[in-house]
């Protein structure tokens, strides 16, 4: 994760704010709120420290649907709103871990553990605010969103990429 010169990580409190005033729909802050304590179980178990920003994966974790609520109508792709709104707010490295809650670029299986890879696993396996398996996550995001044969195969390379954070995840745990 690189730390832009001017960058820094919203509060606890600033993110309940931002949430509020992107009038995040209730059931979206609850899901947020369990992909919060999902990274956070996960953090807590592993080996050693990771030096893994716990205040970055609390701030993704809750912000990563930010702009969900409006993109229900606009039909925008909320990873890529959301993280263009907190680049806006100066919350760039928020905005890193936001933008990839969706899709995870350059997923190195050998590198360190990365915060925007703990946030992606997480969202991974919450759906609404239950923990499920990946597999049972991803069977709701293709019935929800796989409308045409493209969406529903970005959605099983998703599940494959989240698989392959887990085996990672257990390594390291």
């Amino acid at each position: 994760m690189t730390k832009n010169r001017g960058d820094r990580i919203p509060s606890r409190a600033e993110c309940n704010e931002l949430m509020a005033r992107y009038a995040m729909l209730p059931h979206i802050i609850e899901h947020s709120i369990q992909v919060m304590n999902v990274s956070l179980a996960i953090m807590d178990n592993l080996k050693s420290d990771m030096s893994l920003n716990r205040d970055l994966v609390v701030a993704g974790a809750l912000l990563h649907d930010i702009t969900k609520t409006i993109s229900l109508e606009t039909k925008e792709n909320h990873a890529v709103s959301g993280g263009a709104l907190l680049r806006e707010l100066g919350f760039h490295s928020t905005a890193e871990v936001v933008e990839q809650h969706i899709r995870i670029l350059n997923l190195n299986l050998a590198g360190r553990l990365e915060e925007r890879e703990v946030v992606y696993y997480a969202d991974k396996r919450v759906r609404h605010n239950t923990i499920v398996t990946v597999e049972e996550r991803m069977d709701d995001i293709i019935q929800r969103y796989g409308a045409t044969e493209d969406l529903r195969r970005q959605i099983l390379k998703n599940k494959s990429q989240a698989l392959l954070v887990e085996q990672k995840i257990a390594r390291l745990s």
